[in-house]
């Protein structure tokens, strides 16, 4: 008698039925802060951002980022941050996309994906000519994930510096 042996594969996470990706509102602050923290700790760090701090910083006088969001229902499930950049000897606007976060329970059902995406849509119609993302060396996780979204890895070329202002 022979035994077979079933390689059973895990259940897939239940997909959300309708997910919309927007730009972030006001109302949106607080769900954005807790996700912001979570990401944080999944690095081994804590978030010291604060809500005035992502209020200023998204709907002030002067916005210095951009917010997207993955919503399922009237819960947000992940968000994109967004940052220009700027090439001067080509002349050539970039987007940095900062940070990219699905909640643990909604990932592997391409809300990653969708986000990069809208990402990358946001980047051109501001005139952007390149979306640009990093992630630490040994993110392996992140490095295929951008590589499976046609991101190409560069040489990291020099050290950057930083100088307090305050």
């Amino acid at each position: 008698m022979q035994n077979t042996v079933i390689k059973l594969e895990p259940l897939p996470v239940e997909r959300p039925p309708v997910l919309t990706i927007r730009a972030a509102r006001q109302g949106d602050l607080q769900q954005i802060l807790d996700m912001i923290a979570l990401h944080a700790e999944c690095h081994g760090d804590t978030a010291k951002l604060t809500a005035a701090d992502l209020d200023r910083d998204l709907f002030g006088t002067h916005p210095w980022i951009t917010a997207l969001v993955a919503e399922a229902g009237s819960r947000l499930i992940g968000y994109a941050l967004l940052v220009p950049m700027y090439r001067a000897a080509e002349g050539l606007r970039g987007m940095e996309l900062h940070q990219i976060f699905v909640r643990k329970d909604h990932r592997g059902n391409g809300i990653g994906h969708h986000l990069v995406a809208r990402a990358r849509e946001h980047a051109r119609i501001a005139g952007c000519g390149y979306l640009s993302v990093s992630a630490a060396t040994g993110n392996f996780n992140a490095h295929r994930f951008y590589e499976q979204m046609n991101f190409r890895a560069g040489p990291v070329t020099g050290m950057r510096y930083v100088q307090a202002l305050g």
